[in-house]
């Protein structure tokens, strides 16, 4: 098992190297940027679904929609790039909104934010399937199982640690922006210098099957431009890792996050406003059978080498989106568990100095959600962007308050942009919530304050446990009392381990009792007679058990203990022998584990175990001389 540790996640690393595993600008770029740069590939597409059903003549709206959400990017990345200078700790909303607004604010960011991880992965790898399924339509009703194995896969990549993750997702994030760069360059060339990309288009979108949502025409309302908008908002996902994840950067930390935001935000612009475009140029329609993105690739390049690229790079790019995900939802729950919020295990770093905990729980609940619902990107959509944008508005509102608590040149201009950022969010979080609400977006407003509610029960546990552990000096009277023992050894049969557990037992009290439990009288007498032979200086109690239970019968005993000496701790001695082979475990009953586990929530009784280890067949070497 060792081995196959060591082979799927490499050595272990010290901690020492931790320095060592920090980011480059162009690799941070790709590990904090690719959920946000990816989204292009279905931000429009989520536009026109809306778009569509007010008829064909609605869908050029979704270049100016397109418009105002990059303008809503460059005010919220300029919001951000400020909260990097401010907190270059790292911890983005949870963090900001916690010290400068509150706990409770703080809680809602950071549930927020984790709710929207989860959902990062799940809608990343589903549209990357998506991305496959429209090349390669066969694939359409396995689109379940493969989403699973990429999730198992980006999983497993991450457990090997920063830097090996990274490297292993830089490349497919700078072929994607290769491969969307020359799709523009080229439908851009073919709508401006000839051709009749019309016609191409709408043999494309009669190809790509039937129009998704068809049905009924709506009337074209400011609701329907509001719902297409939320969806379009999707787009902005993915903008605040950079800020949660500042202490993976080399140094000058703060410098680098911040360039790395900047440029994020420029590609991520032109990318999107791009596609719009050129989907309205060309006259394209989402289709339930293949992606805009596809279509656009067809016009553009038709059914040749570069269609299957660009096809095989948007379905790269948005599988590994969901490393964004992974790089930040185990570093929040670190900070988080550390405020005692969420359990202490996922403030540990594994052997590759990740925090291997949030990785795994991330893996599970992702592939629970695309198993939940069916792998379809649409139908995961509408519970997308609240969590995100809550946690903006928060965050943008936590720093107004930070900078007017300190003296720093310019606070009050700081005060304005962030100011600026958390009213447009905060409108922006109105306008989502209220047009996705009956379409899912319910869900998440109960989830994130039941999730609040979850993480203030966790902290309480912990501040009782506290309070129940600490002692003062006037409780010890400045020494440590004795304790006094019975100890109880169990005694399924006379063997070398048994031998072991009477000395340890002996060594604890001189008062020790060994106990058997049988179903047999007939052989409960043959132990007797055995024992006896023997003669280990302790008595042996037989104790018949009618109803062929090895637990009850070993509590009434401890009963009667606790009653003849109410002030002494009771020790039950397990005799336990260890296999040579972790196989070997299977074939034992495990009647040692069955007594701890009804025996832990005992008041007064101490339960340890005495090991023997088994050598196998071949008997151990003598040590050197």
């Amino acid at each position: 098992m060792k081995d196959i540790r060591r082979f799927l996640l490499g050595p272990p690393l010290r901690s020492v190297e931790a320095r060592h595993q920090r980011l480059t600008k162009a690799k941070a770029l790709a590990v904090f940027s690719s959920d946000a740069l990816s989204s292009v590939a279905y931000a429009t597409e989520e536009i026109l679904l809306v778009l569509v059903a007010a008829g064909a003549g609605a869908l050029w709206l979704s270049v100016p929609i397109t418009l105002s959400i990059i303008a809503l990017l460059g005010i919220v990345a300029v919001s951000y790039r400020q909260t990097i200078h401010a907190y270059p700790s790292g911890g983005g909303s949870y963090i900001v909104a916690k010290h400068n607004l509150g706990v409770l604010p703080g809680l809602v960011a950071g549930s927020a934010l984790l709710v929207d991880y989860v959902l990062t992965v799940a809608v990343s790898v589903a549209a990357g399937v998506a991305a496959i399924t429209s090349a390669f339509p066969a694939l359409a009703h396995h689109r379940v199982g493969i989403a699973l194995i990429f999730i198992a896969l980006i999983t497993l990549a991450n457990l090997r640690g920063v830097r090996e993750s990274a490297n292993i997702f830089a490349a497919p994030t700078y072929f994607f922006i290769g491969s969307i760069a020359l799709v523009l360059l080229a439908g851009l060339g073919r709508w401006l210098l000839g051709g009749n990309p019309a016609e191409a288009a709408v043999a494309a979108s009669a190809a790509a099957g039937p129009v998704e949502g068809g049905g009924a025409i709506v009337p074209l309302s400011l609701f329907v431009v509001l719902r297409a908008f939320a969806s379009g908002c999707a787009a902005m996902t993915g903008v605040e890792a950079i800020s949660n994840g500042v202490p993976a950067f080399k140094e000058p930390e703060s410098h680098n996050a911040a360039t790395t935001l900047t440029w994020m935000a420029i590609i991520l612009a032109t990318m999107f406003i791009g596609i719009s475009l050129l989907a309205v140029a060309f006259g394209i329609r989402p289709s339930g059978e293949e992606t805009v993105i596809s279509q656009i690739a067809r016009v553009a390049f038709g059914r040749g080498v570069l269609y299957y690229a660009v096809q095989f790079s948007t379905a790269l790019i948005l599988v590994l989106a969901a490393n964004t995900s992974y790089a930040d939802f185990p570093r929040l729950a670190s900070l988080m568990a550390k405020d005692g919020f969420l359990p202490r295990q996922f403030a540990n770093r594994g052997d590759r100095l990740v925090f291997s905990n949030g990785i795994i729980i991330l893996g599970v609940l992702s592939g629970l959600l695309v198993a939940i619902f069916g792998g379809r990107t649409h139908a995961m959509i509408p519970l997308y962007a609240v969590g995100v944008f809550l946690s903006f508005t928060l965050s943008q509102s936590g720093m107004v308050r930070h900078w007017l608590k300190t003296d720093e040149p310019g606070r009050l201009l700081h005060a304005v942009v962030n100011g600026l950022g958390a009213t447009a969010t905060g409108l922006v979080l109105l306008v989502i919530a209220g047009s996705k609400f009956i379409y899912g977006a319910w869900a998440v407003v109960i989830l994130i304050p039941l999730l609040v509610w979850m993480l203030t029960r966790v902290r309480v546990h912990y501040d009782e446990v506290a309070a129940e552990l600490a002692i003062t000096p006037e409780e010890l009277g400045g020494s440590l009392p004795v304790i006094e023992h019975d100890a109880v050894v169990p005694v399924a049969s006379i063997n070398r381990a048994l031998i072991d557990a009477l000395q340890y037992a002996k060594s604890l009290s001189s008062r020790v009792y060994a106990i058997h439990v049988t179903i047999d009288p007939k052989e409960g007498e043959r132990m007797k007679r055995e024992w006896e032979k023997w003669g280990f200086g302790v008595p042996l109690t037989v104790l018949y058990s009618p109803y062929r239970s090895l637990i009850r019968p070993l509590i009434e005993f401890i009963d009667r203990i606790d009653r003849r000496h109410p002030k002494a701790l009771v020790t039950v001695v397990l005799p336990e022998f260890v296999p040579s082979r972790w196989w070997h475990v299977l074939l034992h009953n495990q009647a040692a584990l069955s007594i701890k586990t009804a025996l832990l929530f005992r008041r007064g009784t101490i339960v340890t175990s005495v090991p023997y280890h088994l050598h196998g067949a071949t008997p151990p070497e003598p040590p050197p001389a």
